[in-house]
């Protein structure tokens, strides 16, 4: 088996109302006719793969010029979902601290598009951009028709047309997929986004690794019961994804890290302190 290095890199933070990550995680009722709202914070994080078939890339965080009067993130936007980013967390910096360049990157999975794991996308003119093939439709038909895209941000859109990425597509039909030995793009399809995407690292030192983004923000999510959260596109096929991920875990004896849980995210090893083999 090749060996193969992953670092976890640290690229900020968000907050957003806890409904957003836990559906109705706190209804009003008789007794509790007004709860109050929870405004959570929690980690955005990418992960760099260095194998020997090349340097891969899953997910990008936020573009740090979302925020701001001049802002690429719309207004309102930035009130729902602000970003806290310092420098050093910016993904281009934690990259160079691994002495790797974006032109250095072979592959990037984004496992959706949303402005939390593409905002970064631009950057890497030379890589083979891997992305669900409904997701990347739906966005750019959605791009084409209006500049209020939710989660989507339009000048992230903007900046992979003016940068001319290279975009492979994962059909619906294709669910799991070789990328290189040892890794597996899997395909959970629509859920919390119109087409997600999943990569799966057997690491023999560590044991195996499930890369599951926003298909599973927190293990709260996981459940038993499992939770949907607020922000979701097809919630049949959410719920279908959750139980895919479950039963390939099981099988594969395979470790799940969730796309935005705080408690996980303090006990990884980060980038700055070292990686998983």
């Amino acid at each position: 088996m090749c060996n193969k290095k992953v670092y976890v890199l640290d690229t900020g933070t968000m907050k957003m109302d806890k409904n957003y990550m836990i559906a109705m995680h706190n209804p009003a009722s008789i007794t509790n006719p007004n709860p109050p709202a929870e405004f959570v914070e929690f980690p955005v994080y990418a992960v760099l793969i260095d194998h020997p078939e090349g340097k891969i890339l899953f997910d990008t965080g936020c573009n740090p010029e979302g925020m701001g009067d001049d802002g690429r993130w719309p207004e309102g936007v930035q009130q729902l979902f602000p970003a806290f980013q310092s420098e050093e967390c910016y993904l281009i910096n934690r990259l160079e601290q691994l002495k790797v360049r974006p032109e250095d990157i072979k592959y990037v999975i984004a496992s959706h598009l949303h402005l939390d794991h593409a905002g970064c996308l631009e950057l890497f003119t030379n890589a083979e951009i891997i992305v669900h093939d409904t997701e990347l439709s739906n966005v750019m038909k959605t791009f084409a028709m209006t500049r209020n895209m939710g989660a989507y941000i339009w000048g992230d859109v903007m900046a992979w047309i003016q940068k001319e990425l290279r975009w492979r597509t994962i059909k619906p039909h294709e669910k799991e997929v070789p990328l290189v030995e040892g890794i597996k793009i899997l395909n959970f399809g629509p859920g919390h986004a119109y087409g997600m995407l999943g990569l799966h690292i057997e690491l023999p030192g560590h044991g195996n690794v499930l890369l599951a983004s926003d298909a599973l923000y927190t293990e709260e999510s996981y459940g038993p019961p499992v939770k949907p959260p607020g922000i979701l596109y097809d919630s049949v096929g959410y719920n279908s994804t959750v139980e895919r991920i479950r039963e390939f875990a099981t099988r594969n004896d395979s470790e799940i890290w969730f796309g935005h849980d705080s408690k996980q995210f303090k006990s990884f090893i980060k980038s700055t302190e070292g990686y998983y083999e």
